[in-house]
This record gives C-alpha cells, sequence and structure tokens, in this order.
C-alpha cells in the first residue's frame, strides 16, 4: 500500500490537495488492516474500549461520505448514514492525520471555520461538500462528517447516527 502521492512536509512538495493524501483500502479484500503509523498516522482518537480510530471516507455508488475507521470493527469503515452507524463493506480511503500540517479547530452549525482550509472527505450524490468532524459522544472522540447542509456535525456511534449542532471540531 502507498500514498497516492508524496506525503505532506517532504521538501519542496506542492501543498497538498484539498482531500489531503489517501491510503485505499478495501473491507472486501482480506488483507489485515495496516499497522505501520507511517503509513497510517497516528489514530485521532480511541474507541470506548480502547482501540484505535481513524480519519477515513467509504466510497459509494454515486457519493464519498467521511467515516471513521476502527481496525478492531468489521467492517473496520463505519460511516453515519440514513439514521443509523452503518458498517461499508468495500472500497474505502484512510486519510493518515499529520499533526504537524492539520489542527482540528472549533465549528458549530455546519459553518466552516473563517479563514482555515478544511479538509475535504467527500460529497454527497447531489455534489454537495462533505468535510470530517469530530465530536464527543458518551466521553469518545467519534469521527464522522460535516457539511454547510447539515448544520452540524454526524457521526456514527453505538449504532445511531448522531447529529451535533455545536461543541464539534473539524479538520
Amino acid at each position: 500500500m502507498s500514498f497516492s502521492a508524496p506525503p505532506p512536509g517532504y521538501g519542496g512538495q506542492p501543498a497538498p490537495p484539498t482531500s489531503g493524501y489517501r491510503v485505499p483500502l478495501d473491507s472486501n479484500d482480506g488483507k489485515p488492516f495496516p499497522t505501520d503509523f507511517q503509513e497510517v498516522g497516528p489514530p485521532v482518537s480511541h474507541d470506548l474500549d480502547g482501540s484505535p480510530q481513524f480519519l477515513g471516507s467509504v466510497l459509494f455508488d454515486n457519493a464519498v461520505h467521511p467515516c471513521k475507521i476502527g481496525p478492531h470493527l468489521s467492517p473496520p469503515a463505519n460511516v453515519a448514514y440514513g439514521g443509523g452507524e452503518v458498517g461499508h463493506w468495500g472500497r474505502y480511503d484512510l486519510l493518515p492525520f499529520v499533526p504537524d500540517q492539520m489542527e482540528w479547530v472549533p465549528a458549530s452549525h455546519g459553518h466552516l471555520p473563517a479563514g482555515r482550509r478544511a479538509v475535504e472527505g467527500g460529497y454527497e450524490e447531489d455534489g454537495a461538500k462533505l468535510y470530517h468532524a469530530l465530536a464527543e459522544i458518551s466521553g469518545v472522540q467519534v469521527p464522522g462528517k460535516t457539511g454547510e447542509h447539515l448544520g452540524g456535525a454526524n457521526v456514527g456511534f453505538g449504532g445511531v447516527e448522531h447529529s451535533i449542532q455545536q461543541g464539534y471540531r473539524v479538520l
């Protein structure tokens, strides 16, 4: 597995794309989740049981949605969708978190932080952009999605899609 382009921060490289550099993965290929943090980056949070959680995007037929990735989950990619937390079988992309170049910025009501370049995580079927979000549910920081049209952040936790209007962060 490799990045789709040189990892950010390598001397003289152009700025990373608005969606960041991605590691393509597939829950149907039977390969184990990569364990090399140089490839996947550090986890952005930990689940209730202490298992690491990463950022990702699931690929649907006509949309791409930001999701949480947990190597301990089956399938590893889970997305907040249609009122539930849905396990995604098939292609998904992991976004390595690069702490020196990325930061979590407080946001509310679907507004993107002014003066910042939010990392694009995907889009809806109608083309509306989606961004990576992190919101707290039951004491756990949960990766999810946000967009101006959502009015907040949507995260999947405990089998349910939670909609958080305030107190979440955008990457």
